[in-house]
């Protein structure tokens, strides 16, 4: 036994509650080091009465470690516990004092979950997992009303730059809820829509007003009650982690120095407010002298900014916000940001923009969500650019899902691109089949997939701006077969629920091999998915428990009569896919 590898510590992603009763325990090995590991556990004040022994099942596996998971109920809400580790006929026994030849004579010295407290279950809105989002910069979406048109606006589907205008605005969004509904969306995020000078208005210059060129606060409303009326929620992209040089707190700092009233609303280094060899004296985003960052440890500011949290919410009724920069703001402010969002609605969404580990901010006492880039690189590093065989791609997911309680992957916000990356046929090289063997991995993923405006109808574009082209509204323009391709795996996501909250399990990760097969499964009901990242045709043998399998283009068409311990030998193109279903019913 390789005891190094072995790792557990309560609460976070190793030992977590599910729901009022219920704990999911986890812990680490090296991989191939265990043939089995069993959970001790039971009451602490009736420990000879209440403890047993119960087998831990392997969860995922990466390119060191295997992760097993058990669930425990709890009858009374408390639990302490150990490890029974078996190895090649060895069986040592680990708790928090370490490893040990005989099993413990009684509960002192293992592991303890003190108490399940309702407030600590991780709880993400009930309808973010059923959830389809699709993203839109509205500065490039459509155009719905010329007379707001900035100056000096360009012709729509022009080449972007980081500072041209081409018109978008909300009513043109509203004009086109038809597209959205007959794709399949039921929830929609927007980048900045509030007043700044740049096209994608992450300066802000006043949160509590609709930039003029894209409408007004009445407007917004009216998108909201329109959108809702026909199932579709809406987020709005909160800046609180830096301002727009015209945000007139900022603008009286730069007037009037130290002496300002809003003097402590930034975090200034030297005064007066300068650039000096193109360094602000004051922190900014990056180093951009007109995105001055905001103290929001300052009870003034952090009134302020609340404000803006509390009114788009409960007074225009959108249904949660994107954080932008949310790891450069201190967690005191994310926790009574929460507060303030749940209590004006506590259905609202909360995700956040963070491109490393974001564990520390999903606790449930911060953000329901981040925007998942761990996963997109897997999938781009996989399928796109050839960096990841089938097992590096396992490897990839299966930590993944090793860090994050459930809950937290259930309700991951999923991405294969975004206005602040390369599109996704640009990066699958202009290869439709490519990126569809992208899109289906990405939807029948746990998590929230996002569709980025435009790519359902052939739109590219490379690194931003390249990538915040305008949308392609002229329909011999737009490629029809792809859309279709989306609408088909948006509804085949939303028909299986399964997709949605099952258990997911690699069936195939081969190393060397570019063709991957997964499992996800639901009261019976099952989905399996391959997957061909190369580029010549190949054929997989999956294994299918048994039943009848059938496509998921047709639940009519039969393609497999699993019996026991049988295999479903499937023929995939380049870049080609298969997806199965067996029904619950069988």
């Amino acid at each position: 036994m390789f005891l190094e590898a072995v790792y557990h510590r309560p609460k976070m992603n190793w030992a977590y509650a599910v729901d009022t009763h219920t704990l999911h325990i986890r812990i680490q090995t090296k991989k191939g080091d265990m043939q089995q590991v069993s959970l001790l556990h039971g009451d602490k004040y009736i420990w000879e009465k209440s403890h047993k022994v119960q087998p831990m099942e392997h969860l995922v596996s990466d390119a060191l470690f295997d992760y097993w998971e058990t669930a425990v109920e709890l009858p009374l809400r408390r639990l302490r516990y150990g490890f029974k580790l078996e190895s090649e006929g060895k069986i040592l026994w680990y708790t928090e004092k370490g490893f040990f030849h005989e099993p413990p004579s009684d509960s002192w010295g293992l592991f303890e979950y003190p108490f399940l407290h309702t407030s600590e279950i991780f709880s993400a809105p009930s309808w973010v997992k059923d959830a389809v989002f699709y993203h839109i910069f509205p500065e490039r979406f459509a155009n719905g009303d010329a007379l707001n048109d900035p100056a000096g606006v360009e012709q729509w589907g022009g080449k972007p730059s980081r500072s041209n205008f081409f018109g978008g605005d909300l009513q043109g969004v509203i004009d086109h809820i038809d597209h959205l509904k007959e794709l399949g969306i039921t929830a929609v995020y927007f980048t900045p829509v509030f007043e700044a000078k740049t096209n994608h208005k992450y300066d802000t210059i006043d949160y509590m007003n609709i930039d003029p060129h894209f409408g007004s606060n009445k407007l917004m409303k009216e998108l909201v009650d329109a959108f809702h009326k026909n199932g579709i929620r809406v987020v709005l992209d909160a800046v609180y982690n830096h301002c727009g040089s015209g945000f007139k707190p900022f603008m009286d700092a730069l007037e009037k120095g130290k002496n300002s009233a809003y003097a402590d609303w930034f975090h200034v280094r030297e005064w007066p407010l300068s650039v000096k060899e193109g360094v602000p004296t004051y922190d900014t985003f990056a180093f951009e002298p007109h995105m001055p960052k905001l103290n929001t440890e300052n009870p003034e500011v952090k009134k302020y900014l609340l404000e803006v949290a509390r009114y788009w919410v409960e007074d225009i009724g959108i249904d949660g916000w994107r954080l932008d920069v949310a790891d450069e703001i201190d967690h005191a402010f994310w926790r009574e940001f929460r507060l303030t969002v749940k209590k004006a609605n506590p259905e609202a969404y909360i995700f956040g923009e963070i491109w490393h580990d974001p564990l520390p901010w999903l606790q449930g006492d911060q953000f329901d969500a981040v925007m998942n880039y761990p996963f997109t690189d897997a999938v781009i590093n996989f399928v796109a650019k050839g960096k990841l065989d089938a097992a590096g791609y396992a490897s990839d997911i299966g930590r993944q899902i090793a860090l994050y309680s459930k809950a937290v992957t259930d309700s991951s916000f999923n991405i294969l691109d975004s206005h602040d990356t390369a599109r996704l046929l640009y990066r699958c090289k202009e290869d439709k089949d490519m990126m569809k063997a992208a899109v289906v991995l990405q939807f029948t993923y746990p998590g929230v997939p996002c569709v980025l405006y435009g790519d359902e109808v052939g739109l590219t574009g490379g690194d931003d701006p390249d990538s915040r082209r305008c949308m392609i509204w002229e329909k011999t323009a737009q490629d029809l077969d792809l859309l279709r391709f989306y609408q088909n795996i948006i509804r085949f996501r939303k028909d299986h629920p399964s997709l949605r909250s099952g258990k997911f399990r690699f069936l195939l990760g081969k190393a060397g091999s570019r063709t991957i097969a997964f499992e996800r499964e639901l009261n019976g009901e099952r989905v399996v998915v391959a997957v061909n990242a190369s580029d010549v045709s190949v054929t997989a043998t999956v294994p299918l428990v048994e039943g009848v399998w059938s496509d998921w283009l047709s639940s009519e068409k039969v393609v497999a009569v699993a019996k026991k311990d049988s295999n479903a030998i499937l023929s995939l193109p380049a870049y080609g896919f298969a997806i199965l279903i067996r029904k619950n019913e069988y």
